[in-house]
This record gives structure tokens, C-alpha cells and sequence, in this order.
């Protein structure tokens, strides 16, 4: 079996060609029609003069063309590249040269932007409009759905596990980076999906067509809901690829802002199985959204939904006990990065999880800085290395591919920058991204330990917590915090209560509430907005 993307997808086509592939509002697209608009969109991109190793910009929002114009790219061996929705003119300018990207999908409104920097990107030859009602095409653009009409399908071809498949970065601790893998590795990784079933990962394409066809039969093919963007790891791999590869279906929201409540309807009408989220930010909402429908008595249907994934920010044990009230189901919480996959934990109502404390992946470690394994039990902080489908580099930065991807003792391993400490049992703790930790009086301090220990009071909703200069102690440990509707803070005791489950020197020295606790699209914590308001609010000189 060759583990290839495009060659995974079209076996499957050819499988189950009359089921479900994506679901978009009133739109749907049987996997028969999802394979041939990837083999037309992929023969109008050779026709434009892309080829192998061509980087395609993918400046959606979720859609089927995000999904559309993956599986395009990756059946003429090109790479996707995935950019942000919220970026402006310097910041798509950088992403777009950097990445040496020819091409670039848009929806229109997003077109102004792609408008004002398409003439000082020389490299760009192509660019595709998806039609969403809110911008006329612009000048030198094509229409998607004409250019899909105007293109005959490309042919299959043979392909190699050696090609490249790139994402970058969120640029959360400097640029984005973007992140190259081989199509093997990466392909055969995100088999998961038969992991979640119980399922072998197939050896052949005997076998995955055998295991579908069961599926198919039983009507148990997964239903996907990626509630987070496409355009990060955990939406695109988690939320599609996953599923995707066990024939499944990929459900996106029209909606461009997130809102619970239509995403529980949308549930309810696709009979969704699966849905993929980030953190509290987005299990929160949800939650709360349940709680209010049982209250009025309208409680939402989710009987087919059996397993919620997330990924990249902490999940709060009590917000999963929160949302399994309403259902018993597997709640998996995975830990891992843009560079590799780490660890993961399971709740369900029998079975109860920690906050931040993890099963260990079968390829992972823990190293301290003199590479040496830390020990189970020893209290001692190491930094967290995933092997396994490990990458082969960071996108021309050879300096920062030779810092994160290193060989100990023979094995090559990720050291996406996250440290933990290693349970007597095994299981690892999370303490935090070193980029982000604060150093006040000479202790190191992650920001995720004690925004945990902030929102364990009732009063808060969401907290982020940042290091704000002193000139005692370097950096004072500060959070930013909103509090739950008809809440009000009481600094004093919101502290006290930290005080319960973390050291003294770990406490914040204040608490900075703010209306709205901004995050990224993906829930991923805005620390140089968190640090600005602090520094604001406390009158100190940045």
C-alpha cells in the first residue's frame, strides 16, 4: 500500500463513490464528485503551469474547496500551504514569498487583500476566487467554480511517499514556520482514525477497502465536525484528514465566527460522530450551550455524536465533566504541535483524567538539557520529545530544522519547545511552551499551570497569564482574566484560590479583568495581547 494522500483518497473513491465525502450548509459532495472536482481543479493548476513541489496558498475560510483544493494538490504532488484568514497585507506578503507559493485560493472577502499584494508577489501565477457573494472577482483572478469548468481532470499518476507535504506555524513564538513532512509518514500518521474504532491501521489496500466496506455496512462511517479553522494542524489533520481516510465525512459551518449553539444543530442534522475542538475556548461554549438547551427544556440531540477531540490548548478536567452530563462518550484530549504528536488522555464517565496529565506516546521522551531521560516520579522538568513521524525540517531555516529535529542515542526525535515532568506511573504533566514561561526572582513559572489554578474560581471564565517587568523580581507573574456572565472579581480571592493548588511563587500578583479573553481562530492563547493589556493596565513601561 502506498501511503500517499491523493493515492489514499482515490482508493477510496473508487470504494464507496455514492457516500458522503463533505458537507458544506446545502451543499454536499458524494466522494465520486469530491475525487473528480480534485482531478479538474488539479488539471486547471497544470494548465496554469504548476507542477510537482508547487506550493498552492489556501486563504479559505472552512469550506469543501479547502478539501477540494488539498486533494488537488496533493494528486499533482504539489503542497497545500495553509494561510491564515486573519492576515493582513505584511503578514501575507511574508507567508506567501516565503512559502515560494504560485498559486492562491481566496474566498472574496477576502479579496481586497489578496488584491493589494498579488503585484509584489512576482512568483504568483494563478489566482482562484471562491464566490461567497461579498466581492465582485478581482482584476487577474479566476473564478472557482469556472475554473473548474474550463479544466479537464488530470489523469492519475504515479506518486512517491518522498514528496513533501508542508503546514506552517500558527507564528505564535516568532514567524510561522512551515513545517515539511514526508507524505509517508505523515499519511500513515493520521491513520488514526481506525485507532479511535479499534481498527488496525491498514497494511494494504485490500485491507483498508475491507475495513471501510465493514464500516460502510454497519452504517458506521465517521461523521466529522472540525469546529476549529482548516487552516491549523488540529482542524485540517484531526478534523478531516482523520476521518477522511476511513471514508468518512467532513461537515464545515458557513458560519465564519463560532456559535455553539448552531454548531450543536448542525450535529443534530448531520448525526455527526466526530467533533474536533481546541481547548476550553471552544469546550466552554459548547458546554454551556448543552446546559442552557436542557435548562429550557430543548436539549439538542446529540445521541450520534461518540467522540470529541482536542488538541493545543489545556481542556480543563471539570469542562469535560461538564459536557459528558449530557452523553457518555470518549472525550480525547491529544497533545501536540504543528511538529509532532506527543501524547494523549481519555475521559469517559467511568474513566477520569487530570488536566495536562497524559499517556505518553509510544515514540515519545523526555529529556533534560543534558539529553539524559528524566525519570518517573523525580519532580524533575524535562522538555518533551515526539518521535515517530517526526518531520524532515523546517521550510529554509536549516538553523531552527537542526535545533528542533535532533538524533539521540540514534533515534530522531521533535522538541517542539513544550516541557513536562514525568509521573511515577508513567504519564506525563504538562507544564508549558518555554517560549512562554516567565522567570520572576530567578523561578521559571508556565503560564498554563497557573492560568489553570486562576480559573478553578467561579467567577472566571478565561485567564491568560504573562510576565509584566519589575524591577525586583524581573517579571511579575500577571493574569488577564473575564469573568462568567453576572460574575465580578475579587482579585483578593480569585489569588486565594490559585493560592489551593499551586506554589506561592507561582501566584499571580494581580489580576487585570478584561471584557473578552482574545484568543486566535483556532483558541490558541493571544499571549502579546494578554501582555499588552497587562502592561497597560499596570502603567508599566513596555
Amino acid at each position: 500500500m502506498q501511503y500517499h494522500y491523493a493515492t489514499v483518497l482515490e482508493t477510496i473513491a473508487d470504494t464507496i463513490p455514492d457516500r458522503p465525502a463533505l458537507v458544506h450548509g446545502d451543499t454536499r459532495r458524494n466522494w465520486a464528485e469530491f475525487e473528480h472536482r480534485a482531478a479538474k481543479l488539479a488539471g486547471g493548476f497544470a494548465k496554469a503551469g504548476l507542477k510537482a513541489d508547487s506550493k498552492i496558498g489556501h486563504y479559505l475560510y472552512n469550506s469543501n474547496e479547502y478539501l477540494e483544493a488539498h486533494f488537488a494538490s496533493f494528486k499533482m504532488r504539489a503542497s497545500p500551504i495553509n494561510v491564515n484568514y486573519r492576515y493582513l497585507e505584511d503578514e501575507l506578503i511574508y507567508l506567501l514569498d516565503n512559502s515560494d507559493a504560485e498559486a492562491v485560493l481566496f474566498h472574496g472577502r477576502l479579496a481586497e487583500r489578496i488584491a493589494n499584494v498579488a503585484k509584489k508577489l512576482p512568483k504568483l501565477k494563478l489566482l482562484v476566487q471562491v464566490d461567497d457573494g461579498q466581492s465582485p472577482i478581482i482584476e487577474g483572478a479566476i473564478e472557482y467554480e469556472k475554473f473548474l469548468a474550463d479544466a479537464d481532470p488530470m489523469p492519475r499518476i504515479a506518486r512517491s511517499e518522498d514528496d513533501i507535504y508542508m503546514l506552517y506555524t500558527g507564528g505564535t513564538t516568532g514567524m510561522p514556520k512551515g513545517v515539511m513532512y514526508r507524505q509517508g509518514d505523515h499519511c500513515f500518521g493520521l491513520m488514526m482514525g481506525y485507532d479511535f474504532r479499534g481498527l488496525p491501521r491498514p497494511a494494504s489496500n485490500e485491507e483498508m477497502i475491507s475495513a471501510i466496506r465493514r464500516l460502510e455496512a454497519a452504517n458506521a462511517l465517521p461523521v466529522s465536525i472540525p469546529a476549529c479553522p482548516l487552516m491549523h494542524g488540529t482542524g485540517i489533520w484531526v478534523g478531516a484528514f482523520a476521518p477522511l481516510m476511513i471514508g468518512g465525512c467532513v461537515v464545515t459551518i458557513p458560519n465564519i465566527n463560532f456559535d455553539p449553539d448552531y454548531l450543536w444543530q448542525q450535529v443534530a442534522q448531520h448525526k455527526v460522530t466526530d467533533l474536533i475542538i481546541v481547548g476550553d475556548a471552544f469546550a466552554k461554549p459548547l458546554s454551556n450551550a448543552l446546559d442552557a438547551a436542557a435548562a429550557a427544556g430543548k436539549p439538542y440531540d446529540i445521541a450520534s455524536l461518540n467522540l470529541v477531540i482536542s488538541s493545543g490548548v489545556m481542556w480543563t478536567a471539570e469542562v469535560k465533566q461538564q459536557m459528558l452530563k449530557h452523553k457518555d462518550m470518549f472525550l480525547i484530549d491529544a497533545m501536540g504541535s504543528t511538529e509532532g504528536s506527543m501524547g494523549r488522555s481519555l475521559t469517559t464517565r467511568a474513566s477520569t483524567s487530570d488536566t495536562a496529565k497524559f499517556q505518553m506516546g509510544e515514540f515519545t521522551k523526555v529529556f533534560n538539557d543534558k539529553d539524559e531521560e528524566v525519570k518517573p516520579g523525580s519532580g524533575e522538568s524535562g522538555m518533551i520529545a515526539a518521535g515517530g513521524m517526526v518531520p524532515v525540517g523546517y521550510f529554509k531555516d536549516p538553523e531552527k530544522s537542526a535545533r528542533t529535529f535532533r538524533t539521540i542515542k540514534g533515534v530522531r526525535y521533535s522538541f517542539p519547545g513544550d516541557f513536562a515532568t514525568v509521573e511515577a506511573d508513567g504519564s506525563i504533566r504538562l507544564q508549558g511552551r518555554g517560549s512562554a514561561c516567565i522567570n520572576s526572582g530567578g523561578e521559571k513559572i508556565f503560564p498554563e499551570e497557573v492560568e489553570e489554578a486562576v480559573k478553578r474560581h467561579p467567577a472566571v471564565y478565561d485567564c491568560l497569564v504573562v510576565g509584566v517587568k519589575d524591577d525586583r523580581f524581573g517579571e511579575k507573574v500577571t493574569a488577564v482574566a473575564s469573568a462568567r456572565p453576572g460574575q465580578t472579581f475579587d482579585e483578593r480571592a480569585i489569588i486565594e484560590e490559585a493560592r489551593k493548588h499551586i506554589a506561592g511563587y507561582k501566584l499571580p500578583k494581580h489580576v487585570i479583568a478584561v471584557p473578552e479573553v482574545k484568543r486566535a481562530p483556532n483558541g490558541k492563547a493571544d499571549y502579546k495581547w494578554a501582555k499588552a493589556a497587562a502592561t497597560e493596565a499596570l502603567g508599566v513601561a513596555g
